[in-house]
């Protein structure tokens, strides 16, 4: 079933439009940012803990907070959530069961989290590197050139945001038939991501082990991260990755592909998913 993104924010702002020598007064519609607390309560704590501070976009914020706390390693079980609730138009909270004391020691984070990199406050490149706790099977989904070709647009039909602004990335869920599961908008990319797992987290979806999850923009090692803990077998994205990014999907044994669009892309990790072309005269796609 087709689920676009939910409605996120956009303002209204005043702006002189600017053509060869000429000027006129108009508007524009731009993406919302603003700052989003997460807390995490702990049974027998008097007070939730704040564990960061993100920039985004209103909306989805629910989803974006349990995202957060399983792509950060703080939770990993449904059951160990009783709720994830709103503390304010901008902080939202995160209920956690009696008994479960997650570890926030090894978060590593400065309390502020830019939209445009989730993984800045991070102090090193080993903390970053959180090990996945679902095993992605080799093999599956097997896919066509055909289907990966037909998922860009699938998502830009989705992104209600992005037609308004301009300004704005999205994460898109697909099943192993090229469906459009589910899809969420945000101004940071990592994000998007959040927001998308964390709804899949909520609903007791994970892990994502027959999905395909495409990104707008490029993607990063932080990006893969979220994915692989999530159980994502194939992580695509309209933009290029990242060096570290290639790295670490080789290391998880996912699928990468990047410049996604205008029915071509390239394979830059576990090409074993994805079907030869009847048409060549090789057997594999030359990469591992």
């Amino acid at each position: 079933m087709n689920h676009p993104c939910p409605r996120a924010g956009v303002a209204t702002v005043a702006v002189a439009r600017v053509n060869g020598l000429d000027s006129v007064p108009d508007s524009d519609e731009l993406s919302v940012e603003e700052p989003l607390e997460i807390r995490v309560a702990i049974a027998g704590e008097p007070d939730p803990r704040p564990v960061a501070v993100t920039m985004r976009t209103p909306g989805q914020d629910i989803d974006l907070a349990a995202g957060f706390l399983v792509t950060e390693g703080i939770v990993s079980a449904r059951e160990a959530v009783e709720a994830v609730e709103r503390g304010g138009r901008n902080a939202v909270v995160a209920r956690l069961r009696a008994g479960v004391a997650p570890d926030l020691s090894g978060l590593g984070r400065h309390s502020f989290v830019s939209s445009s990199c989730g993984a800045c406050g991070k102090r090193t490149i080993e903390a970053v590197r959180v090990a996945g706790r679902y095993a992605i099977p080799p093999g599956e989904p097997r896919l066509t050139a055909g289907l990966i070709h037909g998922l860009p647009g699938a998502l830009r039909s989705a992104q209600s945001e992005f037609a308004r602004t301009g300004g704005i990335h999205a994460s898109g869920l697909f099943d192993r038939d090229g469906r459009l599961v589910a899809a969420r908008e945000d101004v940071g990319r990592h994000n998007a991501l959040d927001k998308l797992i964390g709804s899949e987290f909520l609903a007791g979806r994970l892990p994502l082990a027959g999905g395909i999850i495409l990104v707008s923009g490029r993607v990063s090692f932080e990006l893969v991260q979220k994915a692989a803990i999530a159980g994502v077998p194939v992580l695509g994205a309209v933009g290029a990755p990242s060096s570290l990014a290639v790295d670490l999907a080789r290391e998880f044994g996912m699928t990468l592909l990047g410049f996604v669009r205008d029915a071509r892309f390239n394979v830059y990790a576990d090409a074993g998913r994805i079907a030869t072309p009847a048409t060549s005269a090789h057997s594999s796609w030359g990469i591992s």
